[in-house]
């Protein structure tokens, strides 16, 4: 897709335009070529000359002179210095400096952060919001990482194998997703069963014969997200309710990051603060109780699962 809009292949059909300017256009054969889209391209590996200094890497286009560049995006210390010697924060930063000097149309950013250790992530994602939100562009970001997406998009677009699932804020896919692979995509577990209707409400048996109950009134194989901020956890059973929901089992895994803790159950994992696992004595192999509210649970497909 990035190389469409950048001109760099041509699609069998469809239409490209920015700010009204048609770039490619299948039914009247128009085809604008790259040098004459001014698109801005910041590659997953960064694609910078190794032979180039960095003040040379951003003034590689000849369209703006670096020093603004080297000011904005903190790089004035390291204006002498070839790319080799630069972090990948650094080299991330020349990058999107030198994308920016050619004065493009549209920016569009390739796996941005993929290229980046855990500790460098969160920093330089966070420098990266703070410049994408100064920019007077429109951007066109890719990532597998739903976490990039809902810190630097406005607009995400799930894509599967070439087709859009859903397009929609963040906000909007985590809490209407259109589909199993959108729920997943944002986080959630997935639960597979078969529901039928009971005094009003819905009861649904998941393949391991745990029976959960539903607000919505359906009938037939079901796919059910839940999101692990909504799933607390106890070592002793729940009082019995309608209105809330109970997955009993061994915990399989904890996976601790920082104060918070993801903790799996039978076919969900919980997040939980690390005072929390803490405080209830969880370990692996210990049988614990993971529930949620028949509200919390979103139907994501009432058809088999794909």
């Amino acid at each position: 897709m990035l190389n469409a809009v950048a001109g760099l292949v041509r699609p069998a059909a469809g239409r490209i335009a920015c700010g009204g300017e048609v770039w490619f256009d299948a039914s009247a054969g128009r085809f604008a070529r790259p040098e004459s889209r001014r698109v801005g391209l910041v590659y997953q590996d960064y694609a910078l000359f190794p032979h180039l200094t960095v003040r040379q890497n951003i003034e590689y286009s000849r369209r703006r002179p670096a020093d603004e560049y080297l000011a904005r995006f903190d790089l004035t210390r390291l204006a002498a210095a070839r790319p080799e010697r630069l972090s990948g924060g650094e080299r991330q930063r020349v990058a999107l400096a030198r994308a920016l000097a050619c004065d493009p149309r549209i920016l569009l950013l390739d796996e941005p952060l993929s290229a980046l250790d855990a500790h460098t992530k969160v920093e330089v994602r966070a420098q990266l919001q703070e410049i994408l939100a100064s920019l007077d562009l429109p951007v066109l970001l890719v990532t597998h990482d739903f976490e990039d997406a809902a810190a630097l998009a406005d607009e995400v677009g799930v894509l599967v194998d070439g087709r859009l699932r859903q397009l929609a804020s963040p906000a909007a896919l985590v809490a209407a997703p259109n589909d199993p692979f959108v729920a997943s995509f944002t986080g959630a577990n997935v639960l597979y069963g078969h529901a039928e209707p009971s005094r009003g409400d819905t009861r649904v048996r998941l393949a391991d014969g745990t029976v959960i109950t539903l607000a919505d009134t359906l009938h037939g194989a079901v796919a059910i997200a839940v999101y692990p901020w909504e799933i607390t956890l106890a070592t002793t059973p729940p009082p019995e309710s309608s209105a809330l929901n109970t997955i009993t089992g061994p915990i399989r895994t904890i996976t601790e990051l920082g104060n918070r803790a993801r903790v799996t159950v039978g076919p969900v994992s919980a997040e939980i603060t690390v005072e929390s696992l803490r405080r209830l004595g969880l370990s692996v192999g210990q049988t614990a109780y993971a529930s949620f509210k028949a509200t919390g649970a979103r139907v994501v497909s009432n058809a088999p699962r794909a």
